[in-house]
């Protein structure tokens, strides 16, 4: 039996703690799905067809990775996909009370699905999409930030603003 989870995110853009977080995810199990959410809520800063290449091309040479966008709850994707195994990554006391009242209310609507959580390594437990945006927004340096496929995706963003 195949051991499959799915790994959730608006990832906007995915940053190397997203990247540690599926290599870590990827010795637990055969196969990650990581599930791109269109969030138009969260008014993420590229599209949802630029997020999912994004996270193709910093996925695309991890074997038992996959990538695939996704809208609505999550449960519903997870059910739609027979992956009952939640990935989530914590980085600091913030992120876990949200995550642990997020993993509750899934499990509320599935009570099959499970819940795990991953802490990335400590060189990148600061990392988040949005310290990404606000650094390279106001001219910073984000190469050791995220994946150098990414780069290139953020520049273009520049002249779309």
């Amino acid at each position: 039996m195949r051991r499959i989870a799915i790994y959730p995110g608006t990832f906007d853009p995915i940053t190397n703690g997203h990247m540690d977080v599926i290599k870590r995810a990827k010795k637990l199990f055969d196969k990650v799905l990581v599930a791109v959410a269109i969030s138009e809520e969260k008014r993420p800063m590229f599209d949802i067809q630029t997020r999912v290449k994004m996270a193709k091309a910093a996925t695309c040479d991890m074997e038992g990775v996959e990538v695939e966008p996704f809208d609505g709850l999550l449960v519903n994707f997870s059910q739609q996909k027979e992956i009952n195994v939640m990935i989530r990554g914590l980085r600091a006391v913030s992120d876990f009370e949200y995550e642990l009242q997020m993993g509750y209310a899934n499990a509320s609507l599935w009570k099959e699905l499970e819940t795990v959580y991953l802490m990335p390594s400590l060189e990148h437990a600061f990392i988040s999409s949005s310290v990404v945006r606000s650094i390279f927004k106001h001219g910073g340096n984000v190469n050791h930030l995220i994946p150098h496929v990414i780069k290139p995706y953020l520049v273009k963003s520049l002249t779309c603003m």
